[in-house]
């Protein structure tokens, strides 16, 4: 890795990594800049790089800026060709960062994230531009976010003792901080299935998310996170009121008020979400818990997308079937109304017993999803059918809680007519349905498939020896992840 002082105390690493993107293998390209007591990384293509020097030798042609050439033939990754290309990369940048003139440049202030306000402040954060943040206020030219990196967080200081959920690429588990007493659900992740699964960015968009809750009294709080060398842990709340799946599947549906207190605390989660410019993408009854006095829980970021405000819209395909939207499914591009659908799918499911255009077969359900009226059923009231056909408008620019209105639209509604939004925000409304769980071992409102399962002896261990060439890769993966505020481990 190679570095150089230059103007304005801004230093570049340049390093690089193997990729793959749909079967197709490139190499990204890691810039380490260093500015004002701040680090953070970028992440860019060679065609990024090749683009800006296009843009800025045109722009300044006495600065004689030269870029290493495009190797069209053979093998573009041979590690001496890679070698000299970071190298002629590496002195590419210095040579603008040099130049008083270039580095005020627009672009090459997007390139570098010069522009960019996050890097004055202490969230560890990766967007979907590629870039990593990351502060360390006693040495800031030193990025060490591995196991060690808090002695505070780490494994061996919980005792884990049951199975509470599972995931794609690990196990939520109900653990015991053994020098507090405290209990969490923390959820621990094995990072070489992430890698292979290519899900990365989801996962660490979720951790971005946790952060920016600050104390929303019905999205799940996390109190820190950190990482081993080969896995990563959530330490969350600890939730055990059940999800709202397990309790439907029991009682089938809800009695009106009891749905209507359920999509009012959802949409206040939503609501708040929107406000953060975050689209939340994938509500649903898993991942809706209880809490232990019945109030709504808000969990699962993984499908939230960022930087969404009123009208932006973007266009990733992803969600559950039974609660895509319309435009979604035609692939087009989508805003936050897409949140509103899904919160009427859920509304309706818990009025009927199931989603709203639900078939067994996937492809006839998409159909009726596109195609086919909003069957209401003659049992729900007047102002239940107004807002189900409201929120499962399908033109989502007719739908309710679209445009600058948002959750403001919802609040207006007849539906919510008996709900006063501030006591409802402040846990004063008692809850319809009470949990009744006695104490933090009390699992009944918890899947027996879970707590049944045995807490694997690996969860509290990592590897420290002969890590494979898979789980090194997964650790650079997700350099940025840990966080651990000061409050929480004095």
């Amino acid at each position: 890795m190679i570095m150089a002082s230059t103007v304005n105390s801004t230093s570049v690493h340049v390093s690089d990594t193997q990729t793959w993107e749909k079967n197709k293998k490139y190499t990204v390209y890691k810039v380490v800049v260093v500015t004002n007591g701040k680090t953070w990384f970028i992440f860019r293509r060679y065609n990024e790089f090749h683009k800006l020097y296009e843009t800025l030798k045109k722009k300044f042609p006495a600065a004689e800026l030269k870029l290493p050439g495009k190797k069209l033939f053979g093998n573009n990754f041979d590690p001496e060709f890679i070698k000299t290309r970071r190298e002629g990369l590496h002195d590419f940048i210095q040579k603008i960062l040099s130049n008083p003139k270039i580095i005020q440049h627009s672009d090459v202030q997007t390139f570098l994230s010069l522009d960019d306000p996050r890097i004055n402040s202490d969230n560890n954060v990766i967007d979907e531009n590629n870039t990593e943040y990351y502060s360390d206020p006693k040495d800031p030219n030193t990025i060490n976010l591995g196991s060690s990196h808090n002695p505070a967080a780490r494994p061996s200081d919980f005792d884990f003792l049951k199975v509470i959920g599972k995931g794609s690429f690990g196990k939520v588990l109900l653990a015991r901080h053994r020098a507090s007493n405290k209990v969490y659900a923390v959820k621990v992740l094995q990072k070489s299935a992430i890698v292979k699964r290519n899900e990365t960015k989801h996962i660490m968009a979720e951790r971005s998310v946790l952060l920016k809750n600050i104390k929303h009294p019905f999205l799940v709080g996390i109190h820190y996170s950190f990482q081993t060398p080969d896995k990563l842990y959530f330490v969350l709340d600890y939730v055990n009121g059940g999800e709202l799946f397990f309790h439907l599947q029991r009682e089938r549906s809800f009695p009106e008020t009891r749905a209507k207190f359920y999509t009012a605390e959802m949409a206040s989660a939503i609501g708040y979400l929107h406000s953060k410019d975050i689209i939340y993408r994938d509500l649903k009854p898993e991942n809706i818990l209880l809490d232990s006095e019945g109030h709504v829980v808000l969990t699962d970021f993984g499908l939230c997308k960022e930087g969404i405000a009123a009208k932006g819209t973007t266009s990733t395909f992803c969600g559950t079937p039974e609660y895509l939207a319309p435009e979604v499914l035609r692939k087009q591009e989508y805003d936050r109304s897409v949140d509103w659908w899904c919160l009427g799918a859920v509304t309706y499911e818990m009025l009927s017993g199931l989603p709203p255009f639900y078939s067994r077969d996937t492809a006839e359900m998409y159909d009726n999803i596109l195609n086919k009226p909003l069957k209401l059923r003659h049992n729900f009231s007047p102002a239940a059918k107004s807002v189900l056909e409201g929120l499962l408008q399908k033109d989502r620019q007719q739908r309710l809680g679209a445009g600058e209105k948002d959750f403001d639209a919802l609040k207006e509604h007849e539906f919510f007519q008996s709900i006063n939004w501030d006591d409802l925000y402040n846990k004063k409304i008692k809850p319809p349905y009470n949990p009744s769980v006695n104490g933090d071992l009390d699992f009944k409102n918890i899947d027996p498939e879970f707590v049944r399962e045995p807490v694997p002896n690996s969860v509290g261990k990592s590897c420290t020896t002969n890590i494979s060439a898979s789980v090194q890769e997964a650790d650079n993966a997700f350099m940025g992840f840990t966080y651990v505020p000061p409050t929480d481990l004095e």
